[in-house]
C-alpha cells in the first residue's frame, strides 16, 4: 500500500477530490496547512501601497492511501487536476503503508482500503 500526501491549492481541491473518486479512489482526508516552497512567499502591495511579504501561503493537504497496483493512476489524476502551470502549485509525497487496520471489522491490509 502506499500514502500519498499532496500539498495542493486550496481552489483545486474539488477537482482533484472529485476526479479521484471518479476513478473509484473515494476515501481520504483534507487538511487545511499553510507554509511555503520554493517561491518562499509573495508580496501584497496593500493600503496607501505599503509592500507585505506574506512567507506562509494557504494550502491544502490531500492524503490517499491506496493499493500498489493505484498509486501511480492517483498521482497522474492529482497532478491532471491540481497542476495550474505556475510557481506554488504544490507537492506530492508518496510512502511505503505496511498495515492498514479497519477499526470496525478488523479487516487489514488491501482489505481495510
Amino acid at each position: 500500500m502506499k500514502k500519498i500526501e499532496a500539498i495542493i491549492r486550496p481552489e483545486k481541491v474539488a477537482l482533484v477530490t472529485e476526479a479521484l473518486a471518479e476513478a473509484g479512489i473515494v476515501g481520504l482526508n483534507t487538511t487545511q496547512v499553510s507554509g511555503r516552497g520554493v517561491q518562499k512567499g509573495v508580496m501584497h502591495v496593500g493600503r496607501g501601497g505599503m509592500t507585505i511579504k506574506v512567507d506562509m501561503l494557504q494550502k491544502t493537504k490531500v492524503e490517499v492511501v491506496v493499493k500498489d497496483a493505484d498509486a501511480e493512476k492517483a498521482i497522474a489524476i492529482i497532478i491532471e487536476n491540481a497542476r495550474t502551470g505556475e510557481v506554488g502549485d504544490g507537492k506530492i509525497f508518496v510512502s511505503t503503508v505496511t498495515d492498514a487496520i479497519r477499526v470496525r471489522t478488523g479487516e487489514r491490509g488491501d482489505k481495510a482500503l
